[in-house]
């Protein structure tokens, strides 16, 4: 069984996460296909958008699946071997946009995945929570880091310490996501955006991702020195 399902529309190519009886958590397996397809998006230039969404209409991903964390000899050791596949990495660094299509919950690693999107789209269904103080431990796939560039501080701090969840016009309201979608049809207005980004010249969407992206580690005048290096090279393009 593949735990991500991979279709190809034109230069749209759309990732699934496909465990649906289990609301789409995350495990060892699912967490490498999805390292292995993005590594493949990452490496063809035919590729101009990407969506990830869940399979079924209950969630996009709940989560990371917490019966896995028995199947290694040590946490550390599995920590180890999620770092050798960083996933989150090449999310982060994947330079064409990455569009989240979410329904249900988006829990945990779930919520996590998304903030490593570009675009959220939700429909009205949709929750978000980072849970994982209720449980003992703390976001760790970069939620902490993540949470706080999307949202005011106060909002990604109650998120962080109560673990209480935020629906979706909440989440809208507070610039988390980007468009609403009536409930079923988040993958409907993301696959109109992604066909709108992919008909953009390509080489301005990736630039302009890149701008954004690696602006914000660097100071203003360093910016704007960045900026005009990538309008020179695109317009060179042109």
């Amino acid at each position: 069984m593949s735990f991500i399902e991979a279709e190809r529309e034109g230069d749209v190519v759309v990732l699934t996460l496909n465990r649906p009886e289990r609301l789409n958590a995350v495990h060892l397996e699912m967490r490498d296909e999805l390292w292995t397809y993005l590594c493949l998006l990452r490496d063809d230039p035919s590729v101009r958008v990407a969506i990830l969404t869940g399979a079924g209409d209950r969630a996009f991903s709940a989560g990371a699946d917490i019966t896995d964390f028995g199947t290694t000899p040590s946490v550390l050791e599995a920590r180890d071997v999620r770092l050798g596949r960083d996933l989150w990495g090449v999310m982060a660094r994947l330079q064409i946009p990455l569009i989240a299509a979410i329904q249900g919950f988006a829990y945990g690693a779930g919520l996590e995945m998304s903030l490593y999107c570009d675009l959220r789209i939700a429909d009205e269904t949709a929750q978000f929570a980072l849970p994982e103080v209720t449980l003992g431990y703390i976001p760790s796939a970069g939620g902490t880091q993540t949470i706080g560039r999307h949202l005011p501080q106060s909002d990604a701090m109650q998120m962080v310490t109560t673990g209480e969840p935020i629906d979706a016009q909440r989440a809208y309201d507070r610039g988390l996501v980007q468009r609403l979608a009536p409930p079923g049809e988040a993958m409907t207005v993301a696959r109109g955006l992604a066909r709108e980004l992919a008909a953009m010249n390509p080489e301005a969407v990736r630039a302009v991702k890149r701008a954004v992206l690696d602006g914000l580690d660097v100071s203003l005048s360093e910016g704007l020195a960045m900026e005009r290096r990538l309008a020179d090279r695109v317009t060179a393009q042109r």
